[in-house]
């Protein structure tokens, strides 16, 4: 393993002086948190695909690729329907809004009340998303390096906090260029041939495999419409998926960029199932189905090719902490922090930038504390994806296609909404299918109830918020676009 080790060190050396060269183009709170709005097609397209594909799309796609066979795409699949149909359905609007946070959009629809209880539930939603990274990359130092977990965590968190508050967005876009190019290397181009070949091709994996694994329904009609209302559903709210989209530098780089990304994550999925499939296939009775995608690599792949492919799983967790922990300072810092001190005016550029880079050292510290005190986050994570869909989905999608919603709606849907999806997995389970079935049915019901009992948005609002849809706004110097 001693090549190995050389190419995964070389790697996250890499990584920390990309990130370091990227402090230096962090001049404003515009760069600092959105990347100056100027990423061109290429970067954007690569940098979208790898925030949304991370531990649990690959360790996880191959685990469930392992239990379940070709169906075992369906949660990437989900993933990538999501990213789909933000791009082709909202991010032109979205992008057009020029807004730091999804707390911003809904206080510019419906005022700043909305804006509050949205602000604390994407903040949960996304430091549980930090954490979960954190552990799955930790897991990853700890098998290679034979470390105790804690130190695990705090050497991958300290890499990742590192370089997010060195440079923010523009640190964390220009890594995630060089994780999604080691990404589609080690797992498209190295594991996924290698792995089927050594199966014997797809013939023979065929007739080794149980009954049903070549079914794209075997996991089940209800797991995969759960997948869609969990994961594709939130990518259409996350502050760490629009927070991506706000990078874009015009509105056409984020639909037809996030097409591309979109595509990309399906067939990364079906890539995931087929390793998985041919994992099954090579050793049928592993412990775990969580060793799944440890043990292909370890006795697959040759020496220097295993190193390669084991840091592109580490880029894939790596790329999804760093967004979500961006994510999660920029809704602290901007969100709930600013609204607390009842600011009333931005401060200087200097003080912003101060301000967001603390808060991603402080939340990161804070993600790799609930790390290493926690042994197993899948529910907390269900809990915060549920809350985020359940509470949220309605009166964001409700604001950008309909007309007539208001603060009244919004709030209702927000209230009934969560507060069904609290009780439900409080009475039913917290992995339980029903309270998101029943929180968005819940959350629709309210929202177009209350908007048409009460009084529309006053006529200067909708005007305002039409203005700003349309990209009409107060003229920003003109800047550097990026390829």
């Amino acid at each position: 393993m001693t090549v190995d080790y050389f190419v995964m060190a070389a790697y996250l050396l890499g990584i920390i002086g990309v990130g370091w060269w990227g402090k230096r183009r962090a001049a404003s709170k515009s760069d600092f948190l959105v990347a100056g709005r100027r990423l061109g097609p290429l970067m954007y397209t690569g940098t979208m695909a790898a925030v949304v594909l991370g531990g649990a799309s690959t360790i996880g796609g191959v685990r469930l690729g392992y239990t379940y066979g070709i169906s075992g795409a369906a949660m990437v699949f989900a993933i990538g329907l999501g990213l789909l149909a933000l791009s082709v359905f909202f991010s032109a609007r979205i992008a057009r809004l020029k807004v730091y946070t999804v707390a911003e959009m809904l206080s510019l629809r419906y005022g700043d009340t909305a804006a509050v209880i949205s602000g604390v539930v994407m903040w949960i939603y996304t430091l549980m998303l930090v954490v979960t990274s954190t552990i799955a990359y930790a897991s990853v130092f700890d098998v290679l390096f034979d470390v105790p977990r804690w130190v695990a965590i705090v050497i991958g968190g300290t890499i990742v906090v590192g370089y997010s508050a060195l440079g923010g967005m523009w640190s964390i876009t220009l890594t995630d260029m060089v994780q999604f190019v080691v990404k589609s290397l080690g797992v498209l181009v190295l594991l996924l041939p290698i792995a089927v070949v050594r199966a014997g091709g797809f013939a023979e994996m065929a007739d080794r495999l149980p009954d049903g694994y070549l079914s794209p329904t075997s996991i089940g009609g209800q797991t995969i419409v759960t997948f869609v209302l969990i994961y594709t559903f939130g990518m259409l709210i996350g502050q760490d998926i629009w927070q991506r989209v706000f990078t874009a530098r015009s509105d056409k780089v984020a639909s037809w960029g996030g097409t591309v990304a979109g595509v990309y994550c399906l067939v990364y999925a079906l890539a995931g199932a087929v390793i998985g499939m041919a994992t099954k296939s090579l050793y049928p009775q592993l412990a775990s189905a969580d060793d799944a995608f440890a043990t292909i690599v370890r006795h697959a792949l040759p020496t220097g090719v295993r190193g390669l492919v084991l840091a592109a799983a580490l880029s894939a967790m790596m790329s999804t902490a760093s967004g979500a922990l961006i994510a999660s300072a920029t809704v602290a810092n901007n969100d709930i922090w600013a609204r607390l001190r009842r600011r009333t005016a931005m401060g200087p550029q200097d003080d912003e930038i101060g301000s967001n880079r603390l808060a991603i050292v402080v939340l990161g510290v804070a993600a790799m504390g609930i790390a290493c005190a926690l042994g197993d986050v899948i529910e907390a994570l269900t809990v915060a994806y549920n809350l985020l869909v359940g509470g949220l989905l309605v009166p964001i999608l409700g604001g950008l296609v309909w007309k007539r919603g208001n603060l009244p709606g919004a709030m209702a849907s927000m209230v009934a909404g969560g507060t069904t999806v609290i009780v439900l997995m409080v009475t039913d389970g917290l992995l339980a299918n029903e309270p998101i079935y029943y929180g968005l049915l819940a959350g629709l019901v309210a929202y177009v109830a209350v908007s048409l009992l009460t009084k529309p948005t006053e006529e200067a609002v909708v005007e305002a918020w039409h203005r700003r849809l349309a990209g009409e706004q107060a003229a920003a110097a003109p800047e550097l676009s990026v390829a």
